[in-house]
């Protein structure tokens, strides 16, 4: 394969990327509704989030564009798509509920299949390309972590109508 494309494929990688964050990003209002929420004391600080988030997308970017790379079929080319298109829809969801209805009980339930998307697309990247599998690990954690805070959240401030 010759260079433009890889480098076309890798921007279109990270266009992707950039969209779902952007979507997610603009859906995440921490305003009053947010700020009066009562926050469990191991909650990272507010900015944190916006970084730790830009490094999982770009993981997710170079995971998706290694992948991609390594794929020999249109099968399995598709196959990751739709893993990434998958998983960045329920990314998206999540901050929708979360932020923009204000219910992170309803966020909380979506956020199991938010979970379970990452670990189908590490399952799915796997055969193809491990490295590509291992860069999803720490949205995996991240996400796991989001979890506790957004049940401790729900603990603190429930119930949510």
């Amino acid at each position: 394969m010759n260079m433009v494309k890889r480098f076309m494929g890798l921007a279109i990688a990270f266009a992707c990327s950039i969209l779902v964050l952007s979507v997610g990003a603009s859906l995440t209002d921490l305003g009053p509704w947010y700020q009066a929420l009562k926050q469990p004391t191991w909650k990272p600080p507010d900015a944190a989030f916006g970084i730790i988030w830009s490094v999982i997308f770009t993981l997710c970017a170079l995971s998706g564009w290694g992948a991609w790379q390594l794929a020999n079929t249109y099968a399995q080319k598709m196959r990751i798509a739709f893993l990434f298109a998958m998983n960045g829809a329920l990314n998206i969801l999540w901050s929708w509920l979360y932020f923009n209805q204000q219910r992170p009980d309803w966020a909380m339930t979506e956020l199991y299949f938010l979970w379970a998307s990452i670990v189908l697309l590490m399952i799915g990247l796997w055969p193809l390309s491990k490295k590509s599998s291992v860069m999803l690990l720490p949205y995996l954690v991240w996400v796991t972590t989001a979890g506790f805070l957004n049940a401790a959240t729900i603990e603190l401030n429930g119930p949510f109508v």
